[in-house]
C-alpha cells in the first residue's frame, strides 16, 4: 500500500432510542431550573430506549444503511465498542452480524475501555486496512448511559449507536498520524459487574478529563503533531456538552493560545454539540455524534484538519487528527440522522421512572416484549437465558 494512501471513515451513520425525556420534564421532578440543565451542563433532552431496544438493536439500526449503500463483500472485521455489554462472554457484534446477514468470513470482536473504546476500534481498523487496503472494517459504538435515579449524573443520561465504515480512500475523513496518548489509574467512573448503573465521582471525573486533555495534547506535539493553529476545530467526547467548551479552553491554554475568548470557543465547539445536547451521553458513540454534528452543521470543511479528543474514564485518552475529504457532503446522512432524532416519542417523568425500574428477568423463563421500538430491529423475547432479536417491521 503506498504510504500516501488515505485511510479513514468512509461512511458514518447513527441511531438513537425511540423515546425522549426532556430536561424540562425532568426538572418538574428534580426542581432544578432549566438554566442548570441548558446552560450549566449543556443538555436539553435525553434519549431513552424502549423496553425492546438495547445496544444491539440500536447498533444494527445504525449499521443497516451502511450495508445497504456499500454492500458487505469487502468487510472482513466488525469491531463493536461498548461499556454496556449485554453478555460477559459473547460479543454484541455477533448479534448484529446475524441480524444484517453479513458473510461468515468476518471476525467479530468487542472492545471495552469506558467511552474510549470506539477510538481504540477506529485505530485498530485503520491499521487493518493499511495492512490490506482491499478490505473494509465496520466499527460500531453503541451504549446506554444509566445512572442511579435522583443522582447528579441522571441528567446526563442518553443512548445512541454510531456505525463507521473504515476503508482506503475514504469519503468523509482520513485519519492522520501521530496520536497523543495518556493513561492514568483513577477511580472517577466505573461500573462493577454486580451493578446496572455506574458509580461516578463527578468532581474527580471532570478533573481527570481536563488533565487528560493537557497530557494527550503534549504527547501528540512531542511526537510531531500539528500546532493547534493548523487544526480547524476539535471534536471532544461529550458526557455533557459543556465539558467540550471547558476542554477546548484547556487545550488553547496548553497550546499557549488565548483560552479566555468565550465567543471564539463557542464558535469553534458549538457546531459539534447539536446532537449530543438533545440525545445525552452515549458513551463510546459520543465523540462520533460530535463529528456527525460538525460535518452536517455550518460551513464547508473540505480539506480542513480536525482534531479529536477521546476520553474513557478510568482512564485512557487519545488526541489525534483527521482531514476532511473533498466532496464529503455527498456522503453525509443528515436527513436520516435528523429523522432518527425527530421521531422519538416524548415521555413524561412517571413513564421514564417506570421504565427505569423494569429489568429483564434473570431466571431463564420465556419473557415476551411488547413491540414499542421505532427502529428496524428489536429485542423480541428472552428465553433460556438467551436474547432473541428480530427485524422489527412496522409497529402494530
Amino acid at each position: 500500500m503506498p504510504a500516501d494512501t488515505a485511510v479513514g471513515i468512509h461512511d458514518l451513520s447513527f441511531r438513537t432510542g425511540s423515546l425522549v425525556l426532556t430536561h424540562e420534564e425532568l426538572g418538574k421532578h428534580t426542581g432544578a431550573s432549566l438554566s442548570k440543565y441548558h446552560e450549566g451542563i449543556g443538555q436539553r433532552a435525553m434519549s431513552v430506549p424502549s423496553p425492546d431496544e438495547d445496544i444491539v438493536t440500536m447498533a444494527a439500526d445504525a449499521t443497516r444503511p451502511v450495508i445497504e449503500r456499500h454492500g458487505a463483500d469487502r468487510i472482513r472485521t466488525l469491531l463493536f465498542a461498548t461499556e454496556t455489554a449485554v453478555d460477559q462472554s459473547k460479543a454484541a457484534g455477533i448479534y448484529v452480524h446475524s441480524l444484517l446477514g453479513l458473510p461468515s468470513q468476518v471476525r467479530v470482536v468487542e472492545l471495552k475501555q469506558a467511552c474510549y473504546g470506539a477510538t481504540a476500534a477506529l485505530q485498530l481498523a485503520t491499521a487493518l486496512v493499511r495492512s490490506d487496503p482491499t478490505q473494509q472494517v465496520l466499527v460500531i459504538a453503541s451504549d446506554v448511559a444509566r445512572y442511579d435515579l435522583d443522582s447528579p449524573g441522571e441528567a446526563t443520561q442518553g443512548a445512541a449507536a454510531a456505525a463507521m465504515l473504515v476503508s482506503a480512500e475514504p469519503a468523509l475523513v482520513a485519519i492522520n498520524s501521530p496520536s497523543g496518548l495518556f493513561t492514568q489509574d483513577v477511580m472517577d467512573f466505573w461500573r462493577p459487574n454486580y451493578r446496572s448503573t455506574a458509580v461516578v465521582d463527578g468532581r474527580k471525573s471532570l478533573g481527570a478529563y481536563i488533565r487528560a486533555v493537557d497530557a494527550a495534547w503534549h504527547d501528540y506535539r512531542e511526537r510531531g503533531g500539528l500546532p493547534l493553529e493548523k487544526i480547524h476545530t476539535v471534536c471532544y467526547h461529550q458526557p455533557f456538552t459543556r465539558i467540550a467548551f471547558k476542554a477546548h479552553q484547556q487545550l488553547l491554554q496548553s497550546a499557549g493560545l488565548d483560552g479566555d475568548d468565550e465567543a471564539a470557543v463557542d464558535e469553534a465547539i458549538a457546531p459539534t454539540t447539536r446532537y449530543n445536547e438533545i440525545i445525552g451521553n452515549s458513551y463510546t458513540a459520543s465523540m462520533y455524534l460530535a463529528l456527525a454534528s460538525l460535518l452536517e452543521t455550518g460551513s464547508a470543511l473540505d480539506g480542513e484538519t480536525l482534531g479529536f479528543f477521546s476520553y474513557g474514564s478510568g482512564s485512557v485518552a487519545e488526541f489525534f487528527t483527521g482531514q476532511v475529504r473533498p466532496g464529503y457532503r455527498a456522503a453525509l446522512r443528515t436527513d436520516a440522522h435528523r429523522e432518527a432524532v425527530a421521531r422519538r416519542r416524548p415521555i413524561d417523568y412517571a413513564t421514564y421512572r417506570r421504565l427505569r425500574v423494569q429489568d429483564l428477568p434473570t431466571d431463564g423463563q420465556r419473557h415476551e416484549l411488547t413491540h414499542q421500538a421505532l427502529g428496524s430491529f428489536r429485542l423480541a423475547r428472552v428465553q433460556a437465558h438467551q436474547r432473541i432479536y428480530e427485524a422489527a417491521g412496522r409497529r402494530p
